[in-house]
């Protein structure tokens, strides 16, 4: 793998790890105090980084450059766990506290002068855009969205989600709340990371894929006799909204 002359004297000789979590394109390099994330696109994520830091617990911009059409940034590590870590998922009730925290904290950012808004109109456009050109991944979609049951195409997905538009409550959103991104260390959070989606957005489009990675995480071959994933408005204090829920889950799947 190549990496820039800079990127190169800053992580010496030390050894590291090839991060295989999630579905991003981005190759990621872990260090034992560093992460290295090397991607087409990561300018968005620099900047929004640029601009949480002193806000929320992020890592920290170390360097960041673009060379032959790829964009490298060495950040710090966030210490601590992923909130899908094996601990976490044998204690769900600590892990839905731990998750309602992430969401308050982010919801208390003041969002003026964010340099990104993620409003239903520009997520709807980029949809849009995603399916004009082939994109969206059916094979990987949940179970029910598209077949029989479901849509028949990711054409008619959108017509629906242009027709059935919600009213919107901005809030600062990560864009991405799934497990894998909060992490947490002694029973308390720690940090966020993939931080390329997050700006303005309705507050259940963090909602909504919290839920959706709670249930994906929790029953994905595990059972748990107390637990139930609506915990989380509990905790929220909250009355959930099923068809906002339903209508951000079904929008990520265009992405």
């Amino acid at each position: 793998m190549y990496f820039p002359d800079e990127i190169k004297w800053k992580i010496g000789q030390e050894a590291y790890q090839v991060d295989q979590v999630g579905m991003s394109q981005a190759k990621i390099f872990c260090f034992e105090h560093m992460v290295l994330k090397v991607d087409a696109q990561l300018e968005r994520e620099y900047r929004m980084m640029n601009w949480l830091s002193g806000r929320l617990p992020v890592p920290q911009i170390i360097y960041f450059t673009r060379e032959n059409g790829l964009d490298y940034l060495l950040m710090s590590r966030i210490e601590g766990n992923m909130a899908c870590s094996e601990e976490m998922l044998e204690d769900p009730n600590q892990l839905v506290r731990l998750l309602a925290d992430g969401l308050k904290m982010l919801w208390k950012v003041d969002p003026m002068n964010c340099p990104y808004c993620n409003s239903l109109e520009y997520r709807l456009q980029q949809a849009q855009e995603r399916v004009e050109r082939g994109l969206c991944d059916v094979e990987n979609a949940e179970p029910g969205t598209f077949g029989k049951d479901g849509f028949h195409s990711p054409k008619e997905l959108l017509k629906w989600l242009q027709d059935n538009r919600p009213e919107e409550e901005l809030v600062f959103s990560h864009g991405d709340f799934c497990l894998p991104n909060i992490f947490y260390q002694n029973n308390r959070l720690k940090g966020f990371i993939d931080l390329g989606n997050s700006g303005i957005a309705d507050r259940y489009q963090d909602i909504a894929l919290c839920y959706r990675s709670l249930i994906d995480d929790i029953y994905g071959g595990k059972t748990f006799q107390d637990f139930d994933a609506k915990m989380l408005f509990d905790e929220l204090s909250i009355v959930p909204d099923w068809e906002k829920i339903r209508y951000y889950i079904l929008l990520d799947e265009l992405f």
